[in-house]
């Protein structure tokens, strides 16, 4: 029995122990197949207004929505793993997942799409709960690769899913992206169903409705303010009673979590240097992480008569950006290793210094294709590292029955990251640009600030993790809890 995984019997009798292989495989897969679903459309993004006759503002809502869904579940649904079972919220992640993509390969005008991708979005949560299964059930000395393995696949999928998807949309109707999304997601509910245990560790009680409502309307205006301001005017109406209500609500709800019994997060435990500085750079590093992929492809696709775009296609963006996403998944085994050695907080502290060289060396480095690869494999080095190291420092202070509520609060501030990303990139694109044939263009100076930009939010990454306490006795009890849960299984 050197390396099984003992699994609760079901009720009709004792299934067979999966090795610990075969679990992180599977696990690492539906992370795979979730993160997918962020570049799923973005090949067909441009042509969304003809294929579903409507406007481009309101196409844009077939991202937006996806981005709003991830958000709100997140949390709700980390919290609902640990209360009655992180296999069973996994399983039905994925249903939600297939669902979307199901009703988005049947859509043919903007309402059905905009449900499809909201329930895609639902399925976001699939990492951390995958991240807090491992914690559960896969022995001690196998959790620290594991689990950065699986944090890895959030950028390994988005990576590899831009070049098959914009292959796909070249050469077939764009309703095969979805029906290939739905196979996928149907394939990793099966391996699931069959491999990966179901964990004892639970922590029951009640589910706070009140605060996952108060969160969700506040995230939900945050995220819309920061996503459409561009759009709406930073100095509009809406965007400003957006921003006033995330604000307001967001406060509301502080104030009740602090309160409530069985809160949806503990803020308390949130407020623990160790989990509080992990947070912040989590949002400092999905900053910087996509930042670079707001400017590598539109650098890729400008005419080469600007002087600095480089005319390629959308496949050819998105084989460029391929190879990240295997560095990322290599370097995942690497940041293991320094984790062991060195623990989660130089692990981190390295990663976001590899950022941030990237990001400078991409400011000197960006008039020919190569240089492009080689800047986002180094890019995905750094994030390799860093997303290796942020479930380790989490798991390393919280209690092992609040551990998918904690993962995947620490994968929602990396999604706010992104967010910001997003919205800044956009204004200094849109405020530094330069006439080509009567139309404005970012100019080359602007995606330099970008990048600056990008490399300022690695090293306020590295800031953070600076302060973060070091405090090897509670990682290495949170990479014993594992064995100690295998221990229990099997005394069972």
């Amino acid at each position: 029995m050197s390396d099984a995984i003992a699994r609760p019997a079901d009720a009709g009798g004792k299934s067979a122990p999966p090795k610990p292989n075969a679990v992180v495989a599977v696990l690492a897969l539906a992370g795979i197949v979730v993160s997918l679903m962020q570049t799923l459309v973005i090949p067909i993004v441009p042509e969304l207004p003809k294929l579903l006759d409507a406007s481009a503002s309101d196409t844009a809502w077939a991202v937006t929505a996806t981005l709003l869904a991830a958000a709100v579940a997140t949390p709700v649904v980390g919290r609902l793993g640990d209360m009655i079972g992180k296999r069973r919220i996994l399983l039905t992640s994925i249903v939600l997942l297939v669902s979307g993509s199901v009703v988005c390969a049947l859509a043919d005008s903007l309402v059905p799409m905009i449900v499809g991708r909201t329930l895609q979005g639902l399925a976001a949560a699939v990492v951390p709960l995958g991240i807090s299964i491992m914690r559960d059930a896969l022995p001690a000395e196998r959790l620290a690769g594991s689990t950065a393995l699986m944090s890895a696949s959030l950028g390994v999928g988005g990576a590899l899913g831009l070049p098959a998807a914009a292959f796909i949309a070249d050469n077939w109707d764009w309703h095969i992206l979805f029906w290939v999304s739905a196979a996928l997601g149907a394939l990793a509910f099966l391996l699931v169903l069959l491999i990966v245990p179901e964990s004892r560790v639970r922590t029951g009680g009640r589910f706070d409705l009140v605060g996952s409502l108060g969160l969700s309307a506040g995230l939900v205006s945050l995220l819309l303010t920061v996503s459409k301001g561009g759009d709406w005017g930073w100095t509009g109406a809406a965007t400003l009673g957006l921003g006033t209500a995330a604000v307001v609500i967001l406060l509301a709800w502080g104030r009740w979590e602090l309160k409530a019994k069985q809160p949806l997060v503990d803020l308390r435990t949130t407020a623990r240097p160790q989990v509080l500085f992990t947070n912040l750079a989590s949002v400092a590093l999905g900053f910087s992480m996509f930042a670079m992929s707001l400017v590598l492809p539109q650098l890729l696709q400008l005419p080469e008569q600007t002087g600095y775009g480089l005319g390629r296609s959308m496949l050819t963006v998105g084989l460029v950006l391929a190879p990240q996403g295997l560095v990322m998944m290599a370097m995942s085994a690497v940041s293991a290793g320094v984790t062991k050695a060195k623990g989660p907080k130089v692990t981190l502290m390295i990663g976001a210094l590899i950022v941030a060289a990237g990001y400078g060396l991409n400011i000197v480095l960006m008039s020919e294709v190569w240089h492009l690869i080689l800047v986002s494999c180094i890019i995905g080095a750094g994030v390799g590292f860093t997303y290796g190291a942020l479930p380790a420092l989490i798991m390393g202070s919280v209690d092992p029955s609040e551990t998918a509520a904690a993962n995947s609060l620490n994968t929602l501030m990396r999604s706010l990251g992104t967010s910001f990303a997003s919205a800044i990139a956009g204004v200094v694109l849109a405020q530094m640009t330069t006439d080509f044939g009567g139309h404005a263009l970012p100019s080359e100076n602007g995606f330099k600030v970008v990048m600056a930009i990008g490399a300022g939010a690695a090293l306020l990454a590295f800031a953070l993790a600076t302060l973060i306490p070091r405090q090897r006795a509670n990682a290495d009890r949170a990479a014993t809890a594992g064995g100690t849960e295998r221990a229990a299984v099997r005394a069972g």
